[in-house]
């Protein structure tokens, strides 16, 4: 049988996780890192309904903060700097030295600056009559992996 490329626009979470793996496993044999971990915090209200999430992952003395919210009803509170402080600590303590992130010009890249976030990037129309703004903050990680003392 010949493959064959075709649309598949709704991919379950599964499989797509599932393929998300394979890829990540690529990435680790390639690099000889292994330690790749998911680094989520959640805020929650008090029936137990999730009101706000920091959620990414750490790899290689790298972490990506993926998904950041915070329910509009609870904006304004300091939701989202305890967040993006309980990710960006976690991260130092699994040795990360730099932690990225991507905001549209229309999200929340004060958020990321006044936390110490630098622009990397700005990409123009992306969507269409914005930016999406690519950030990086240099942690003091706690203990990096593989590190020399000096």
């Amino acid at each position: 049988m010949v493959p064959r490329l075709q649309a598949e626009h709704d991919l379950s979470p599964i499989e797509l996780a599932a393929l998300e793996e394979r890829l990540n496993g690529d990435n680790r044999r390639k690099t000889g890192c292994d330690d790749d971990r998911g680094l989520i915090f959640v805020i929650r209200d008090e029936a137990g309904g999730v009101i706000g999430i920091a959620a990414g992952y750490s790899w290689a003395g790298t972490a990506e903060l993926k998904l950041m919210w915070v329910d509009e009803a609870y904006r304004g509170r300091s939701y989202g700097k305890k967040l993006l402080d309980a990710f960006t600590a976690e991260a130092a303590s699994r040795g990360v030295g730099r932690v990225w992130v991507s905001s549209h010009d229309f999200q929340a890249p004060g958020l990321y600056e006044k936390a110490g976030f630098e622009r990397m990037a700005e990409l123009p129309q992306w969507p269409e009559g914005h930016s999406n703004v690519i950030l990086c903050k240099t942690i003091a990680a706690r203990h990096r992996p593989g590190a020399t003392e000096a």
